[in-house]
């Protein structure tokens, strides 16, 4: 048990070294009066608070159980049922009140804006807590059109000005719990590291733009998720202006908005179809500008930041495993005219392509195309502004899950990030996956605890900057290696931009 004095008390589980509490509330519930609003803090309680099951997550749509990527990562499992008290957290620790200052490792999950939750399978902590000796934390917030309806520019009560960024909102509160209360858990609240993937790694990036986050974390990681733009006032305007319209909601009763159900809030959504999308909106204030366009963010000038991708990123959303070289070609015409010979010939030459199929040639393509493109463009940017360093890395280890058929693909590094060797997509628990995995959690412990993430494990592993581009390679062999694909660098760097798949 760990009682906080006149703050709270809680119980958690300790069923190895390391204890367990779940569903710690960080914020009020968000339904009713306070849905759309700032988070509000949460209501003290007497007695102790059992904490040993997850709470509940956003309201959000489920996983289709007929991708079979999906179920590699086990996106169908969100424990902690649903609804809008979902402004809770997840803390794994080697010890609490001990008087030790040991690193806090915050994770922000995936699955874009819109889906997934801390709850999920591959965000456990225990191994993480265990193998490095830190505080893991993991964080719900608001999702998608409860998270980021911006209703500022359509006449809406003057309460309702930060709708648009609510979702944000809650993980800069989720930083001040930690901030405060992290100290009881056995963490150091002055060494915080925030981390995420994929829609994590957007809002990481999200984060490291807000003046409101500043101090209240001092490393970062994103990991295929650089997200250098945000949603402008425009395009979000129009996406709340369907929803209310799906509502049935005048623009002159926003308010109403607060009385109908979270289940018809989310029907809406879902029936107004996944491109048109809710994600955190740069409206000039809690968001004074995007992420990392033009420049790094001045605001987290001082915090180092790891920035990857994973070399298969964009398998993810990629369905045709029969694809032949044929198909690949007519792929590369419809959607790069005139530079589809080019771009063919340079990645089948590829030596890291030897033995790759088609399906996963493809799958580079539109990972350069889009995620990789972002990531070497927010490292750069954050290696120019010459305050703390930038690090990349390129996951090249193909995950086994589902025949080896996705490749290097999307999220395999997460369970690394956790050392989760036993989780689906990344790994079996064979020996050589268990050395990587060590490797990897040993810089991401390494940078958590120093702001550096070299450590014994790994070979030296040297800033990023835009003259030598080193970049550490985690794959069997684990190497740094400078400007890896250089040339397919450098077509991608004269491409006009084109969006790549986002999870």
């Amino acid at each position: 048990m760990l009682n906080n004095g006149n703050c709270f008390s809680i119980q958690g589980t300790r069923p190895t070294a390391v204890l367990r509490f779940k569903g710690i509330p960080y914020g009020a519930p968000t339904g009713g009066k306070n849905r759309y609003m700032p988070p509000q803090k949460p209501a003290s309680w007497s007695g102790v608070r059992e904490c040993f099951g997850h709470g509940q997550i956003s309201p959000q749509t489920p996983a289709d159980l007929r991708s079979d990527y999906g179920m590699m990562i086990q996106w169908d499992v969100q424990p902690g049922g649903m609804g809008e008290d979902c402004l809770v957290l997840n803390v794994w620790t080697p010890g609490v009140n001990d008087g030790q200052k040991r690193a806090v490792m915050v994770s922000f999950h995936g699955g874009g804006f819109a889906t997934g939750s801390g709850n999920a399978p591959g965000y456990d902590g225990a191994q993480l807590a265990k193998f490095g000796d830190v505080v893991v934390v993991t964080v719900n917030h608001r999702l998608a059109s409860l998270g980021y309806l911006h209703l500022a520019d359509l006449g809406a009560p003057p309460e309702f000005a930060q709708a648009g960024v609510a979702g944000i909102m809650d993980l800069v509160a989720s930083l001040r719990w930690v901030r405060d209360n992290i100290e009881k858990f056995g963490g150091d609240p002055g060494k915080v590291m925030i981390f995420g993937q994929s829609g994590g790694g957007a809002k990481t990036s999200a984060v490291l733009a807000m003046p409101s986050a500043e101090g209240l974390f001092h490393l970062a990681g994103v990991q295929s998720g650089s997200a250098l733009r945000l949603a402008t006032r425009e395009q979000a305007t129009k996406s709340a202006e369907a929803l209310l319209a799906k509502l049935g909601i005048a623009k002159s009763n926003i308010a109403d908005i607060q009385k109908v159900s979270w289940q018809q809030i989310l029907e809406a959504q879902t029936s107004l179809g996944p491109g048109l999308g809710f994600s955190p909106v740069v409206e000039g204030s809690v968001l004074p500008h995007h992420p990392f366009d033009p420049v790094a963010p001045p605001e987290s000038a001082g915090v180092p930041v790891v920035i990857s991708t994973t070399l298969e990123d964009a398998a993810l959303s990629l369905t045709n495993f029969d694809l032949d070289d044929a198909g690949l070609k007519n792929m590369l015409n419809q959607r790069f005219s005139g530079k589809a010979g080019e771009i063919y010939a340079l990645h089948r030459k590829s030596s890291w392509n030897a033995q790759k199929s088609p399906y996963l040639i493809q799958a580079q393509i539109l990972t350069d195309s889009g995620f990789r493109r972002s990531a070497i463009t927010q490292a750069e940017r954050k290696a120019a502004l010459g305050k703390a360093s930038a690090y990349m890395y390129l996951w090249a280890y193909e995950s086994p899950g589902f025949g080896g058929k996705f490749g290097a693909v999307h999220g395999t590094d997460v369970s690394a990030s956790f050392h989760n060797y036993q989780n689906g997509i990344g790994g079996s628990g064979s020996p050589e996956q268990r050395a990587l995995w060590a490797r990897f959690a040993s810089a991401w412990v390494a940078l958590a605890k120093t702001g550096n993430p070299n450590c014994p494990r790994i070979p030296n592993w040297p800033a990023y900057d835009s003259t030598k581009r080193a970049t550490m390679l985690f794959d069997a062999e684990t190497r740094v290696e400078n400007d890896p694909r250089t040339e397919i660098r450098q077509l991608w760097a004269q491409m006009p931009p084109a969006a790549g798949p986002m999870g």
